[in-house]
């Protein structure tokens, strides 16, 4: 079994977005529950975790999650809602006396390497490692094989969706990300799915580049299953809104359900 915890499920703004007036927004606020939601992260196994927001000592806070037993940190892209290393570099003395010295590795593009370097300090190395990362070439953390794939996101950067093998179990993870490139398409080939999260920014808008929308989601799916990639046993979730798509939970819910997709929420696990 692979237990995946969401922890952030809203895209750049959250939602309510910080300084926004809109009825998505106002809603969001009034009705509060699974419509709050804040940036984007995902924990796996308590040991893995994907994305590190700014909103991360909120997660820690209400999820009650020990961020010293996670080991491994894949990061998606350099997009401040999913890696904000300044909050990294509190791992070290005197901001943190681990009990028993640990070190977190991170793994991620050039890009992201880069704003990694522009904060990292030097007594950071006993407790930190960031280890690049190239798209399609697969790695070993801990217990777990992941690969790398190329998101459809930032025109400039090689931003990765992942491929995670870990207890018998394979999870794609899709954010952010438009519908796939095609070489994407092509090294998913041969992997049967266990489950499969994607991104649904817009709500029941159709969006094709950087993220996608509802429609796009059922296209990946169907592509998914034709391809041999999933089954009528694959888990598939939506995750990763704005409130620019205009639903609340329970509306994504009724909009998601007839077509065999999960919404997450803030704080939502699932048992793969």
């Amino acid at each position: 079994v692979m237990r995946l915890k969401f922890l952030g499920t809203a895209a750049a703004e959250g939602w309510p977005a910080l300084f926004c007036q809109c009825d998505s927004c106002a809603k969001a606020r009034a009705n509060g529950g699974k419509n709050i939601r804040t940036r984007s992260s995902s924990l796996i196994d308590d040991s893995y975790m994907i994305d590190f927001s700014a909103d991360t000592y909120m997660h820690v806070l209400y999820e009650n999650i020990d961020l010293t037993k996670v080991e491994h940190l894949f990061i998606t892209h350099s997009h401040e809602d999913h890696f904000y290393p300044e909050d990294l570099m509190l791992r070290r003395p005197p901001y943190a006396h681990l009990n028993v010295p640990s070190r977190l590795t991170i793994y991620g593009n050039s890009s992201t390497k880069a704003l990694y370097d522009a904060v990292n300090a030097e007594d950071a190395d006993d407790v930190l490692e960031f280890k690049e990362i190239v798209a399609y070439n697969s790695f070993k953390a801990g217990d777990a094989i992941v690969t790398p794939l190329l998101a459809n996101h930032i025109p400039d950067e090689d931003c990765f969706i992942y491929l995670i093998e870990l207890n018998g179990k394979k999870l794609l993870y899709g954010h952010d990300s438009g519908y796939f490139p095609e070489a994407t398409w092509d090294a998913l080939k041969g992997h049967v799915l266990d489950a499969v999260t994607l991104d649904c920014t817009m709500g029941p808008e159709s969006c094709e580049r950087y993220h996608m929308g509802f429609p796009q989601n059922i296209r990946v799916k169907d592509r998914l299953i034709a391809q041999g990639n999933a089954d009528a046993n694959t888990i598939f979730i939506i995750n990763h809104f704005s409130h620019n798509g205009g639903l609340l939970h329970d509306e994504l819910v009724k909009m998601a359900k007839p077509h065999g997709f999960q919404v997450s929420y803030d704080g939502m696990e699932v048992q793969i």
